[in-house]
């Protein structure tokens, strides 16, 4: 009775919110269009995307801009939400916002690294970062090297594990992303007993657990696959917490003589029964339909729980991605066939 009654506002916000997501149907609808400016029209006429998209002129018609107007409209879900939330539930989304800190550092560092002539555009993210992030983009937008940058994070949670970085030699784009994101769900894993209880729990860990063991086995095959690097280099990479793969099959898939036999490997553990990969070996596919099931099985089994929440936010999340792959195919005159295989078919 007592979740009943903590989530019961938040649950028939989500519900609302998610009766607005794009149909397959509708996706199916968009695929067929031709331009992009008959694409945004679609979305202007038939979708909850009208108020987000209807500042835009028809001289601004291009990934960047639209790119931009659907991030914000992610940032706005996010801080309904947030509203919504107890106290609790607010130190869950807490958890949830650092994707969005660590997507912005990666921006920031590719800016840096490459040396772009128009180097930061992210007026459009201040709002939602001053109010929610210790981020600072007035800070961050002032470097023009890596070694500024990392200065420009002190007093964050993200300078001592890139700072590390900075007395090194030939550090690569690669390895910040790498200390990024091994960081990320390390401090995820360890932050979840002190911030979450009971049956929010048992969620929570399932998901993230299930999300390292993907991406582990996804960073061994690249690794192998596309790299052909060694053992001792690829355990570097992966992430050091393990949900429901062991020690063994993880050094069995590191150590494995080559591409068949690690994905024969890959298809004996848990995720790979489930999802057939020896029929269907796409490693990043398995990866996009297993968070996809969980999340929605996780709503339904709990629907008065922090799944409301989490669920909501990744099917928006995976929506946007595709909402901009889809624009991308019209772009380039892909067929709608074509433009559904790219997006996966699939929306809820």
């Amino acid at each position: 009775m007592g979740h009943l009654l903590e989530y019961s506002g938040i649950v028939t916000k989500t519900r609302a919110m998610e009766s607005r997501l794009l149909s397959p149907g509708q996706f199916q609808e968009l695929a067929s269009l031709h331009t992009i400016p008959e694409a945004v029209e679609y979305l202007k006429k038939n979708t909850a995307y009208a108020e987000t998209l209807e500042s835009l002129e028809p001289t601004q018609l291009h990934r960047g801009n639209i790119e931009k107007l659907l991030t914000q409209s992610l940032y706005r879900d996010y801080t309904k939400l947030y509203r919504f939330c107890g106290q609790k539930q607010r130190k869950f989304m807490e958890l949830r916002l650092k994707s969005y800190e660590i997507d912005l550092i990666d921006y920031c560092l590719r800016i840096v690294i490459n040396h772009y002539k128009r180097p930061f555009d992210l007026h459009y993210k201040k709002e939602f970062f001053d109010r929610y992030s210790q981020l600072s983009i007035d800070r961050l937008i002032t470097s023009r090297t890596t070694d500024e940058l990392v200065e420009n994070l002190k007093g964050t949670e993200y300078y001592d594990p890139l700072k590390k970085l900075q007395d090194a030699q030939k550090v690569t784009l690669y390895d910040y992303d790498l200390a990024l994101e091994l960081y990320f769900f390390t401090t995820l894993w360890k932050a979840r007993k002190k911030m979450l209880k009971k049956e929010d729990l048992e969620l929570y860990e399932r998901d993230c657990g299930s999300q390292i063991d993907l991406l582990n086995m996804q960073w061994i095959l690249r690794a192998k696959k596309y790299y052909n690097m060694k053992p001792a280099d690829i355990y570097l990479l992966i992430i050091p917490i393990h949900y429901k793969l062991s020690t063994a099959q993880i050094k069995e898939m590191v150590e494995a003589a080559g591409i068949e036999e690690l994905q024969t490997l890959v298809s004996q553990t848990r995720y790979g029964r489930q999802y057939h990969f020896q029929k269907n070996p796409d490693m990043e596919q398995m990866y996009s339909e297993c968070l996809h099931h969980l999340y929605l099985i996780d709503r339904r089994r709990n629907p008065y729980s922090i799944a409301a929440v989490n669920t909501y936010l990744f099917l928006k999340e995976e929506e946007i991605k595709k909402l901009t792959t889809t624009l991308e195919c019209i772009r380039y005159g892909l067929s709608p066939g074509e433009t559904m295989t790219y997006v996966g078919g699939r929306t809820q």
